[in-house]
């Protein structure tokens, strides 16, 4: 084995594209972005006008693509498709793949050491990043090309079962999806979501004092795909966003209000009694058994289209809490509601099993990662 630096045996990537004129269709910044700690990145964000001056680089699928900016998210992964990019995703690639190979780049660039090293190296005031001129003399240990080729593989196929996995729960879901589909078709509206929730939010300021500790909840603590919270960050009262405003509970529901099109909503999960959302979320507090029902309605198609035409303002669309308690639906009867539970469980139980065996994946993923030392 030997000690390299980052800069000997990597190179940034440079093609220049105007976004105005491209047949690349997709892009990767702060509204499309890379999943932290994820390995590849799938097509998100469509290439439009509202892009900035400085969404010119290019990168190819098999490239590397590290946002420098959101080091501390772990976010540096490998395109599966053409796109663009700005000056803050260092887009790279080994320069020779005799000495050292991009699928364990890969690797390097997600391990625990890498990271701290990012957090030791930092540049900025409150935006931190990573310079490229400093990220070239990150020094890693590089083994024989045959022992990286070993370590990759294992590593690329566990992350390939993890993905059909992963796969299987997508799969899930749209199920549950068409059977609502089915049997909600033909019900014509008799009612608003204000009419199934509690408008009773208790705010900041009543519930807790300056000093009090609070857990906070933004759009980056959601987990579309799992409608789930994540994580939280925790603040004393008198020096969190000022976005920290609503009290929230288990059960809840969290519909952002900005960008819907993103879809991103989650129920709360965590047994803590001071979770405070963001203003950028309309908090939903579902009556009886109506949760699983108010869930699907906002995320379904329907409401996304309704909520992306109604949504206004730049680069960060968004409505009103009004706009989303005032959508129309049908109020199904207490029968209904017992399928639609039941459905819910069912898919529920099986995608609880998939997860398991992801975190289990995931695992096995650290461990070939970090015990390559």
């Amino acid at each position: 084995m030997s000690r390299v630096k980052f800069g000997d045996v990597v190179k940034r990537i440079n093609i220049n594209v105007d976004r105005f004129n491209t047949d690349r269709l997709y892009y990767i910044g702060k509204g499309a972005t890379i999943e932290p700690d994820a390995l590849t990145v799938e097509p998100q964000g469509r290439i439009n006008a509202t892009l900035g001056f400085k969404f010119h680089f290019g990168f190819n699928p098999g490239h590397i693509l590290f946002m420098s900016r959101c080091f501390d998210q772990h976010k540096a992964a490998t395109a599966t498709f053409y796109g663009i990019c700005s000056d803050s995703t260092y887009v790279v690639e080994t320069k020779d793949e005799s000495v050292l190979l991009q699928r364990y780049l890969q690797l390097e660039m997600q391990s625990d050491r890498f990271w701290r090293w990012c957090e030791e190296h930092k540049s900025g005031g409150v935006n931190y990043l990573i310079n490229y001129s400093t990220l070239e003399t990150y020094e890693f240990t590089l083994p024989p090309i045959a022992e990286q080729k070993a370590l990759a593989d294992k590593l690329w196929a566990a992350y390939e079962v993890k993905q059909s996995y992963l796969k299987m729960i997508e799969a899930t879901q749209e199920m549950v999806k068409s059977q609502f589909i089915e049997m909600f078709k033909d019900r014509e509206p008799n009612g608003r979501i204000a009419d199934l929730v509690d408008s009773n939010i208790s705010s900041v300021k009543k519930s807790f004092g300056k000093e009090d500790v609070i857990e906070y909840v933004d759009i980056s603590s959601v987990e579309a795909k799992t409608h789930s919270v994540i994580d939280t960050t925790p603040y004393i009262v008198a020096s969190a966003p000022s976005r920290a405003q609503q009290c929230v509970q288990k059960g809840d529901i969290l519909v952002s209000t900005v960008r819907p099109v993103n879809r991103n909503v989650a129920v709360v999960d965590k047994e803590l009694s001071n979770l405070v959302a963001s203003t950028g979320f309309c908090v939903l507090r579902p009556k009886d058994n109506y949760r699983e029902y108010i869930l699907f309605v906002v995320t379904s198609d329907e409401y996304t289209e309704k909520m992306c035409d109604k949504a206004s303002g730049g680069l960060y669309p968004a409505v009103n809490n009004g706009d989303v308690l005032s959508y129309e639906i049908y109020i199904p009867d207490i029968s209904t509601l017992d399928n639609v539970s039941e459905l819910y469980q069912q898919a529920d139980k099986s995608e609880f099993e998939l997860r398991k065996s992801i975190d289990a994946i995931d695992n096995v993923i650290k461990s070939l990662i970090n015990e390559n030392l």
